[in-house]
């Protein structure tokens, strides 16, 4: 099995898991125009002013897509 990287955008402060949630909205929209075959897409609430969004990709994507997409940083994914 190919290595997989999630991506992670933080989000910080009292708006941060509406945001999070929200830019969800916006990977999914990108992976749906560029027609990627990502399904792991989401975001985790991890404390009361911290959440992100996240995408999991194939390391063969990895590069493109951080160039492409910004994350804040990323880690090997095992599901």
């Amino acid at each position: 099995m190919e290595r997989q990287i999630k991506l992670i955008w933080d989000f910080k402060g009292p708006a941060g898991e509406k945001t999070a949630e929200h830019h969800v909205i916006h990977l999914k929209e990108y992976v749906a125009i560029e027609k990627l075959p990502i399904t792991i897409i989401g975001f985790e609430r991890l404390a009361d002013i911290h959440s992100i969004a996240y995408m999991v990709v194939n390391d063969e994507q990895m590069r493109q897509l951080r160039d492409t997409l910004k994350p804040h940083r990323g880690e090997l994914y095992e599901s």
